[in-house]
């Protein structure tokens, strides 16, 4: 899935305007860390190309899947003596962005983001609409077509009404795990107040990972509610509520009050004294113009076996005929022993085509997400989760790597 992007050596080069049915948040932009270059691509085509400057040792620009989540024509840098930083688009709110520089020496130089040579910062910012996709890594990476049952293509549901909107979500019982199950989230946010509004993106976003111990508490918290504890409104925390609730029901079963709040053993009796099976190992996030829509359990086969890291754009789409034209890449990501330890992960990732064919997502889920597809959708699958950059909300799915080589 991974091959070289050739690139030629000298000043930006700008190619050609993007030429195709959808928006340009179709369009991909994937840098190299180690050529010190950028390439922006309009499904497996590249439309430009240009030479960067990343971060420096001690202020590596980190690796992964973002999207451009704020626009500036002119900002001021908060980190580092108000520098300025022309034509910035940002990826992360912990402060990096693509944006215009007088020192482009196509060498690592930044404290972090990527630096883009006069005249092309401004070019790729007319390009470029809110949650248009940033892949970084050590190697060029180049989008390839898809073609595979797990992608979603535009088919209406047959009720006929709109499943997903912009109301604000309710907690949903958890009676049956392969259904969509909506979560409470939490108010707070690492995203702050934005100084303008910006476009609305209408794409999705969806992030298919491994259900982690947030997940795990907000059914244990759904459960214990079901059975009459009152575990508080379920937000995946350890709050004293909660605790509360746990112990209580230790005492009913005579388990130890004492020692670690939440085993195995306890979950497992949770979920067997409601009547309910744990729920699957993986879980799907669903998101669009930076806001969670909902969640839900979907089943990984061979959970033993590391997901990889994946990104998947929707390029174009026909409702009428249901066909979609799907990209994808295949970003490289190296698990910690540690992280694989807690993962259960024994084996490495096989290619994106075989993980996909391990994914098996819920009819009514699937469903509901095909009803509001618009091009430029972006899939991410991931072993890890959520992660620490993806806020409540003011964000898409942030999927920071870990390069199996140290990068630039």
């Amino acid at each position: 899935m991974l091959y070289r992007l050739v690139v030629g050596l000298g000043t930006a080069l700008l190619l050609t305007a993007p030429a195709h049915a959808g928006s340009s948040r179709a369009l991909a932009i994937v840098v190299s860390r180690d050529n010190q270059s950028l390439a922006v691509y309009d499904g497996d085509k590249v439309v430009a190309t240009s030479n960067v400057s990343t971060g420096k040792p001690g202020h590596s620009t980190p690796t992964g899947i973002f999207t451009v989540i704020e626009k500036k024509k002119y900002h001021e840098s908060n980190l580092y003596d108000s520098a300025p930083m022309p034509f910035m688009q940002r990826i992360t709110w912990s402060g990096v962005a693509l944006h215009e520089s007088k020192s482009v020496p196509r060498r690592p130089a930044s404290h972090g983001c990527v630096r883009l040579p006069h005249g092309f910062a401004k070019e790729l910012y007319g390009m470029t609409d809110m949650g248009v996709p940033v892949i970084i890594a050590d190697e060029a990476l180049v989008p390839q077509a898809l073609l595979h049952p797990f992608l979603f293509k535009p088919e209406r549901p047959s009720g006929g009404d709109t499943l997903l909107s912009d109301a604000e979500l309710r907690l949903s019982p958890i009676s049956d795990f392969l259904k969509p199950t909506e979560v409470a989230l939490n108010e707070a946010s690492i995203a702050p107040p934005r100084e303008a509004k910006q476009d609305e993106d209408k794409a999705l976003r969806i992030l298919v990972t491994r259900r982690g111990l947030s997940e795990t508490i907000k059914d244990v918290q759904a459960a214990l509610n079901g059975l009459g504890f009152s575990a508080g409104e379920p937000d995946g925390r350890l709050g004293r509520n909660t605790i509360a609730a746990i112990n209580a029901f230790k005492l009913t079963r005579d388990m130890p009050v004492k020692g670690n709040v939440l085993t195995e053993e306890v979950v497992d009796a949770i979920f067997k004294a409601a009547g309910k099976e744990r729920p699957p190992e993986g879980q799907i996030y669903v998101r669009r113009n930076f806001k969670p829509l909902f969640d839900a359990p979907v089943v990984i086969a061979e959970p033993e076996v590391a997901l990889g890291t994946h990104v998947m754009q929707l390029r174009d789409m026909n409702a009428a005929t249901g066909a979609a034209e799907w990209y994808g890449m295949t970003v490289p990501d190296g698990l910690s022993a540690a992280t694989r330890k807690r993962l259960g992960i024994a084996s490495d990732a096989l290619s994106l085509q075989e993980t996909m064919n391990r994914i098996r997502i819920p009819d009514a889920v699937r469903e509901r997400i095909e009803a509001e597809l618009t091009a430029g959708s972006l899939i991410t699958i991931t072993d890890g989760g959520l992660g620490q950059e993806t806020g409540t909300e003011g964000t898409d799915f942030i999927t920071l790597t870990h390069p199996p080589k140290s990068g630039g």
